[in-house]
């Protein structure tokens, strides 16, 4: 449920402070996205004015043909860019960095073009979340330079209890500059919302 946490970010921001935000998916459509988020009890009509969601993933599709390396990397900051400044938007979900790498054709040049990356989104002066299906075991494997050059992560995963029961789980891997507990926590959700709490069962 990576990409629901994520615009639960996003949703319950602009709920209760009116937070502008974009989500872009370069996966899933936007209407399958918005789909999901209803059958989830995030629909209220309240944030329709604060969600912008994207769907680059036509655009992808129609540069898959251009082998120039970068294109697909410029039209993504184009869009951001041309966003804040006619929306403005505080909260900044990339659903995926894994696709986006792929699309951009990054490769030998991978952990440069990440560094550069990344400071592009701290230039954007939002809070950007970027969803990978990387490992948080892995994530400081030399191979994944996110891992250093992100503020924080969270990290999720499925848990066995027992012989039949799955448990969500979710976990505070990194927090720049704050006190935080680093262990796994149930990750229930309700009524819209998730909830993380204390581990109980084993």
């Amino acid at each position: 449920m990576k990409s629901s946490v994520a615009y639960s970010v996003l949703y319950h921001n602009a709920l209760e402070n009116g937070t502008k935000s974009v989500y872009m998916t370069l996966e899933q459509s936007r209407d399958n996205l918005l789909q999901q988020m209803k059958s989830l009890g995030m629909c209220d009509e309240k944030v329709e004015n604060c969600i912008q969601v994207l769907d680059l993933g036509l655009i992808r599709k129609s540069l898959t043909q251009l082998s120039a390396k970068g294109t697909w990397m410029q039209v993504f900051k184009m869009y951001a860019n041309n966003l804040k400044k006619s929306f403005d938007y505080d909260l900044l979900v990339v659903d995926s960095l894994d696709v986006l790498e792929m699309a951009a054709q990054m490769g030998e040049n991978r952990r440069a073009e990440l560094f550069y990356l990344f400071e592009w989104l701290r230039n954007l002066n939002v809070t950007s979340l970027l969803i990978s299906e990387t490992a948080p075991d892995n994530m400081f494997d030399r191979r994944f330079e996110e891992g250093y050059l992100a503020d924080g992560i969270i990290a999720l995963k499925l848990k066995e209890i027992g012989e039949t029961d799955i448990q969500r789980r979710i976990r505070c891997v990194k927090l720049r500059s704050t006190n935080h507990k680093t262990g796994y926590f149930s990750l229930l959700f309700a009524d819209g919302r998730f909830r993380a709490t204390q581990v109980i069962t084993e």
